[in-house]
């Protein structure tokens, strides 16, 4: 490539996010058509579409489910079609006569608190369109999981009835997510405004994530929208008490992780980038995860951490954070040598409420050893093996059918 190839490819690496399957991958042929829903719901800050059960003539025994993270608006269709994708869910909910509510946000890395607007909204609403008197089951996946929980807890604190008698969360971040402080500096060091660094310095990722590399200052650590909005949902009583809670985790629950040895190399880049290269998160002080490096303009910085655990082989749901990455460099001419495409996203302690992430012992407890008590929730459920963030398997979308109110 020329060197005005090579700049333009510079640029245009960071037309991409960092998401799961439910947003990521686009919907495959399934036996049938995703269908056309029996309703559509404009609500404030979101969107939700209404699928029947069967034999039902309008909604009778409602199961809402949110979005997850990701830039931009939620698109329903692919949600229904990864929902159903692997284990059929959905499909399952309606045989058995549950009308399945899907909540979609307007901007999905808007704040929590936003779009817990629309979540709240959207419980309003089924219930007062709903015939007879069955409890609602609310809940949603990843971030989803977190605006439900919010929205019903604020609901409770308001005295508004929700009528919820489940809520549930799926691979959600009750103590936080996380992406490897390397990729967040990297998502800034592309010398163009660009999707990726939007996403990573967004509000709903401000608040979920677990540690955050602020690109004015360059510094990693709890940003302000985080503690804010953990303040705010302690004061409303931290979860909602009515309904029955049930989270769920990609990640397993026997402490075993992802095969990545700390400080191991996990993906370096030549051609375009060239010299740019990420290591596995290591414990101890002025730990280097990142040596960034770029042509236009000429700039170089390295990325080191202090005092974090060994987060990227932890037991957790996935993400293909390097994966996604080395697929978008390839793209635009890069050689790349991936060593991990695949890291931990959502610890597992964090998905069930648990455990903290701050200490090495923590985040990789034995979560089957411990006392369920521990745990905020009222039942939980880790996967026998580590699977992607927000899959929908046998085992857990199985487990989670089987505890649905009557």
């Amino acid at each position: 490539m020329s060197e005005q190839q090579d700049e333009k490819a510079e640029q245009s690496v960071g037309e991409f996010t960092l998401a799961g399957p439910l947003s990521s991958t686009p919907p495959v042929s399934l036996p049938y058509p995703v269908p056309e829903p029996d309703e559509e719901w404009q609500l404030p800050n979101g969107f939700a579409q209404v699928f029947y059960g069967e034999g039902n003539q309008g909604i009778t025994r409602p199961v809402i489910m949110a979005d997850g993270f990701n830039l931009g608006p939620s698109d329903l269709q692919w949600l229904y079609a990864g929902l159903d994708r692997d284990y059929p869910l959905l499909s399952e909910l309606r045989r058995r006569g549950r009308d399945v509510i899907l909540l979609g946000f307007s901007e999905r890395s808007a704040s929590i608190v936003k779009n817990a607007e629309a979540a709240m909204a959207c419980i309003q609403q089924t219930n007062a369109e709903q015939l007879g008197s069955a409890g609602l089951t609310v809940g949603g996946f990843s971030m989803g999981g977190m605006v439900t929980r919010y929205a019903l807890a604020k609901m409770e604190c308001e005295e508004t009835d929700h009528r919820t008698r489940l809520y549930f969360s799926y691979d959600s971040p009750h103590r936080g997510a996380v992406i490897p402080i390397g990729l967040q500096a990297f998502s800034h060091f592309i010398p163009l405004p660009n999707p990726f660094a939007r996403q990573m310095n967004s509000p709903a990722a401000r608040q979920m994530l677990w540690r955050h590399y602020d690109p004015k200052s360059g510094k990693i650590g709890i940003a302000p929208e985080r503690t804010e909005f953990l303040r705010e949902l302690e004061e409303l009583g931290g979860w909602p008490r009515i309904p029955r809670a049930l989270a769920l985790a990609n990640g397993r629950g026997d402490g075993t992780g992802l095969a990545i040895p700390p400080g191991e190399t996990m993906l370096k880049v030549e051609r375009i980038y060239p010299g740019t290269t990420f290591y596995a998160q290591a414990q101890g002080k002025d730990v280097i995860v990142a040596e960034l490096k770029r042509r236009f303009p000429k700039a170089e910085k390295t990325v080191t951490t202090n005092g974090l655990p060994e987060l990227d082989g932890a037991p957790g749901g996935t993400l293909r954070s390097y994966g996604i990455l080395a697929d978008m460099l390839k793209k635009f001419g890069a050689q790349v040598d991936l060593r991990h495409e695949e890291v931990c996203f959502v610890p597992s302690v964090s998905a069930v409420a648990i455990r903290g992430i701050d200490q090495q012992k923590d985040l990789y407890a034995t979560i089957d050893d411990l006392d369920p008590s521990e745990s905020e929730v009222d039942d939980f459920l880790c996967s026998s093996t580590t699977t992607e963030h927000t899959a929908v398997t046998e085992e857990l979308g199985g487990w989670l059918l089987e505890r649905l109110p009557d």
